[in-house]
């Protein structure tokens, strides 16, 4: 077993979020990606007409969103601790049969960023199942993870 602990613990058992008050700012930097994966037939078809449906450019929406999504993490997860974001980028690129969501993320401050480039990918991967369910509920969404993480006590390359 590791010495490692939850950090969103205190000493009594309840919630409760990061003192990052004795941390210093540092340029901090994560990276995220995720699979939408079709039916071979649906991907065809949303290739054969640019990636748009009835409600419009499925990946330039879904890209917004990521975006709007990242700057929302710390209302949607309640440990997260609001940041002033330098860099936000979304990409989403189709390898057939699927859409891959890259989405990256820095900022200089006292505490990671890599929570903020997860909820990019997760909201993304969300707004393109919404807009691509009438043709088919056999979307997939898949392998969303952390791709790396910089600055602050750990670094991850993946």
């Amino acid at each position: 077993m590791s010495d490692k602990k939850l950090s969103h613990i205190d000493e009594k058992g309840n919630a409760s979020m990061v003192d990052v008050s004795h941390k210093s700012d540092t340029a901090r930097r994560a990276s995220a990606s995720g699979l939408v994966i079709f039916p071979e037939a649906v991907f065809r078809q949303l290739e054969k007409d640019g990636f748009t449906s009835k409600k419009g450019a499925i990946i330039q929406t879904a890209v917004i969103a990521g975006i709007q999504g990242v700057k929302k993490t710390a209302d949607l997860i309640p440990m997260c601790h609001p940041l002033m974001l330098d860099k936000i980028q979304v990409d989403i690129v189709p390898e057939f049969p699927a859409l891959k969501i890259e989405c990256r993320v820095g900022c200089f401050g006292k505490t990671g960023v890599e929570m903020e480039a997860l909820t990019g990918v997760n909201v993304a991967a969300l707004t393109i199942y919404d807009m691509c369910k009438a043709l088919s509920h056999d979307i997939r969404i898949e392998n969303i993870e952390l791709r790396s993480k910089h600055g602050g006590k750990n670094d991850i390359e993946k």
